[in-house]
């Protein structure tokens, strides 16, 4: 039987979102804007949004923005963040994609962002298609912004030992990816373009940011972006979650006895989708 969307998968982890995910580079905004047709009269739909990573970073060049996230703590910090950023054009919705279009009309761009394989993707791309304005666009973030890249040149300062962190969540939760009360031993799905095309849009248009910017990283970073995870959410250590916490500050401070670490970032691929 095929993973199903539970409420459980992000559980706790919406906080630890927002401080230890990597923020997508400004690239990201400039190239949407840009390729998207972007004039400031748009309105926006970030679907799966999470704490609104990248809904705050396109809501200036846009009229008005939709935010929807099925994980009431994502949309609570998205929000939150919203109001503290003094971002005032954008409306936030715990909302599954699958209930849309929810009476929200038409969009001149509509985003996903590390969240569309979380969804019953042919329904929610045939949807989206549906949701477009005349000249509208689904731009697809391909990102990884939990961890930096596979490299393993010499940095200034140690990178955060991920091999050993993985190990480390396997030990506390089991052998097998954890996704809420499930597991995904084959790991998410892909095959996104041929869900796209058969919802009706053309082949994509794909823009490559590069690599290669080093950013340093906290103890702090990196322990929020373990629970950032799925795989990692705070309910699934359940009891055990303060001495996994202990267990992985103590890795990461024999790795990087001053308590910051460095990587280099991993590329973004932005697809653009336009109706056929």
């Amino acid at each position: 039987m095929a993973w199903q969307w539970d409420e459980t998968l992000y559980a706790g982890s919406a906080a630890h979102y927002r401080h230890g995910r990597l923020p997508y580079p400004p690239g990201v905004a400039q190239t949407i804007a840009r390729d998207a047709g972007l004039d400031g009269t748009q309105r926006l739909l970030d679907v799966g949004c999470g704490p609104g990573s990248l809904t705050l970073l396109l809501a200036p060049l846009v009229a008005a923005a939709v935010g929807v996230d099925a994980d009431p703590d994502m949309v609570a910090v998205a929000a939150h963040e919203a109001a503290r950023a003094g971002v005032g054009n954008v409306r936030w919705l715990h909302l599954r994609a699958e209930a849309l279009p929810a009476g929200l009309g038409r969009f001149g761009l509509v985003t996903f962002a590390q969240s569309f394989h979380w969804m019953d993707r042919p329904a929610v791309a045939a949807t989206a298609r549906g949701m477009l304005d005349d000249t509208g666009v689904v731009v697809h973030v391909h990102a990884t912004t939990h961890r930096g890249d596979e490299s393993d040149d010499r940095l200034a300062l140690p990178r955060p030992p991920h091999a050993q962190i993985d190990a480390l969540v396997r030990r506390y939760v089991g052998p097998q990816r954890r996704a809420g009360r499930g597991v995904l031993p084959d790991g998410t799905p892909g095959g996104e373009n041929a869900i796209y095309r058969a919802a009706g849009f053309a082949d994509p248009v794909r823009v490559e940011l590069d690599a290669g910017e080093i950013v340093h990283r906290t103890e702090d970073e990196v322990v929020a972006a373990t629970f950032s995870l799925s795989s990692a959410a705070p309910h699934l250590f359940g009891a055990r979650l303060p001495a996994f916490e202990a267990d992985l500050r103590r890795l990461l401070r024999d790795a990087a006895p001053g308590g910051v670490f460095a990587e280099r970032r991993r590329g973004i691929a932005l697809d653009f989708w336009r109706p056929a």
